[in-house]
């Protein structure tokens, strides 16, 4: 019974922890945060199709190099006089015609634009990739932003309750310096004011922790806002060594591998082929072709008759309800009587085979209007990539020179933190001995508290800014595994 009651409470405790250890929140890691973005992310998604259009439009450019295959067929009643398609002769009959065909047709030749519509779908499979690789970037820069920003004001929220905390105590402090009678009642006032602010400010430090965890959320495409919380990681500020580099160098660097300018070549690739191809037009078209054909017939009732003068007729058959002589080659039997349908398809088969060339003369100037338009979608392109290599430099020395200022700032910060700190200590000190009003004393504190959010906020500034810089020094924002 003893070891009965132990194994039911070590299963219940088991069970209790298991539950509590289930219920604990996930915190995410920056890497983690990444990778679930890059996966699950709506705008990634979105872009990731147009890959999927460009390997689609690929498969239609190798199709071009195949023949074109068709197959026809057709059934029609011809009712009263209607020549018989099949014998040429009018008859004022009811006749049933079926045909069948199959047409076949392969390009030779039509200016190589076949080739070059399958070099440009390879190109914009190409621009598909790049314009998926950037968005993966923005999403992975916009994702270390929101992370960073959930650690500074975790940071900051904790600066917020040190000072709560520290001025509860002090409220508490003056409280028993009045009634020793060494401080005057309005010191006293002065801290349950400060310590009245110092909650507003924890709830307004609160909100905004909140409002950036539900950002970084809704970012990652989460269904669980209120849980979400990442890992409390810690990060160097030192000195990046690409500091050490010069804008040019890095710049140079960024040239041969960021997407953006890969991305704008690539456009103008894919407008000078648009021009080859329209230019194509020009020249003639020469296609083969195959056709094969065939038909039969089949007279319901026979009603009169009407011969074509022009056709000679060759009597074969006597049809009995008029004594009457009836040409009907190809589908009448001897006895009167139709031929079988196979029959007929195989008495009425034709072919032909043959090749067809086609030259362009004049078309009311469409060819020429759009390779002038082409030209122009050219001349674009080489001003869109102009631009980028602008652009990218612009980029890279206002990120060399916003790193190197936050760099100066965080550094600065520290330095007034450190002054801060000790002025804080002495006004403590005297405070403490009612040798300076809460005033006074409060505002050291603040001034204290103001130099620690300074420096919180300069790190991660420094932080973000140096992953700025190596994003454009080819250094990717996490190490894929």
């Amino acid at each position: 019974m003893k070891n009965s009651r132990l194994t039911i409470m070590i299963c219940f405790w088991g069970l209790l922890f298991g539950i509590s250890a289930h219920s604990q929140t996930k915190k995410w890691t920056l890497e983690e945060c990444i990778y679930y973005a890059l996966e699950h992310n709506i705008t990634i998604k979105n872009t990731a199709l147009d890959g999927e259009i460009a390997d689609i439009d690929k498969t239609g450019a190798i199709g071009n190099f195949l023949p074109t295959i068709n197959a026809s067929t057709s059934h029609s009643w011809n009712i009263g006089l209607n020549q018989n398609i099949t014998t040429g002769l009018l008859e004022n009959q009811t006749i049933q015609y079926t045909s069948a065909g199959l047409q076949m047709g392969v390009d030779i030749y039509n200016g190589l634009q076949n080739q070059k519509k399958l070099r440009r779908a390879n190109l914009s499979k190409v621009a598909s990739q790049y314009q998926l690789t950037k968005m993966q970037e923005d999403i992975s820069l916009n994702v270390a932003n929101a992370f960073l920003q959930i650690l500074f004001n975790k940071e900051n929220l904790k600066v917020q309750n040190d000072k709560l905390s520290n001025d509860v105590k002090q409220m508490e402090r003056s409280a028993q310096l009045l009634e020793a009678g060494i401080i005057p009642r309005v010191d006293l006032l002065d801290m349950k004011a400060t310590v009245a602010a110092d909650e507003q400010r924890v709830i307004a430090a609160e909100n905004t922790l909140l409002i950036s965890k539900l950002s970084l959320a809704q970012l990652l495409q989460l269904d669980d806002f209120a849980s979400f919380d990442v890992v409390d990681q810690e990060y160097d500020a030192s000195e990046n060594s690409l500091l050490l580099q010069t804008p040019l160098a890095i710049y140079e660097k960024a040239k041969e591998s960021r997407v953006e300018l890969k991305i704008a070549r690539n456009n103008l690739e894919i407008a000078e082929k648009d021009l080859s191809i329209i230019k194509g037009s020009y020249q003639p078209r020469l296609q083969g072709f195959y056709n094969f054909n065939t038909r039969s017939a089949n007279s319901d009732r026979v009603i009169g008759y009407e011969v074509n003068p022009l056709v000679p007729t060759v009597p074969i058959g006597v049809v009995e309800a008029t004594n009457q002589v009836v040409v009907q080659p190809n589908f009448t039997s001897i006895s009167g009587g139709p031929l079988p349908i196979f029959e007929q398809f195989d008495l009425n088969k034709g072919q032909s085979i043959g090749v067809q060339l086609t030259i362009p003369i004049l078309n009311g100037f469409v060819t020429k209007t759009n390779v002038e338009k082409s030209k122009v979608a050219v001349e674009r392109g080489k001003i869109a990539y102009e631009q980028e290599e602008l652009n990218l430099q612009r980029n890279v020395y206002t990120a060399f020179t916003d790193a190197k200022g936050a760099l100066n700032s965080y550094e600065a910060s520290l330095v007034t933190l450190e002054a801060r700190q000790e002025a804080f200590i002495s006004a403590k000190e005297r405070f403490e001995v009612g040798l300076m009003n809460a005033f006074d004393y409060n505002q050291s504190q603040t001034l204290l508290v103001n130099a620690q959010s300074e420096v919180l906020r300069t790190k991660y500034d420094y932080i973000f800014k140096t992953k700025i810089l190596e994003f454009y020094f080819g250094i990717p924002i996490i190490q894929k595994p």
